[in-house]
């Protein structure tokens, strides 16, 4: 998968042909499952572009939940989810401070390219 702040996880994963799970590729992990399993066939490039909004902080509590738009070969497969809780396996527990972009395999062979992180801030 791959977890933004190192909180909140979109899996990636051979997916192809399954049912499409919060716990298939597209989905984010014990949150939502995507609204289409849009994955390809394995050995073949897959798209995967998220718009993520994190947590918001103040005075020691949570003030607004994380959100994701996820779009998995140019379908959206979820419009504005809410992340009101870090994942299940993330490597952070929610809190106001930064974290990393974190890339997971699930033991299948995955292979990244063309990695583009934008701040909209």
């Amino acid at each position: 998968g791959v977890y933004h702040q190192g909180r909140y996880e979109t899996q990636v994963l051979d997916s192809f042909g399954l049912d499409g799970n919060h716990n298939e590729c597209g989905g984010i992990y014990s949150t939502a499952p995507p609204k289409l399993n849009m994955c390809f066939p394995p050995l073949t490039w897959q798209t995967y572009d998220v718009d993520f909004t994190a947590a918001r902080f103040g005075n020691g509590k949570k003030v607004s939940n994380a959100k994701m738009t996820v779009r998995l070969n140019g379908v959206v497969v979820h419009q504005d989810q809410v992340c009101n809780h870090s994942t299940t396996a993330s490597p952070l527990k929610e809190g106001p401070a930064p974290g990393p972009i974190h890339l997971q395999a699930h033991g299948n062979q995955v292979m990244y390219r063309n990695i583009w992180v934008v701040d909209r801030m």
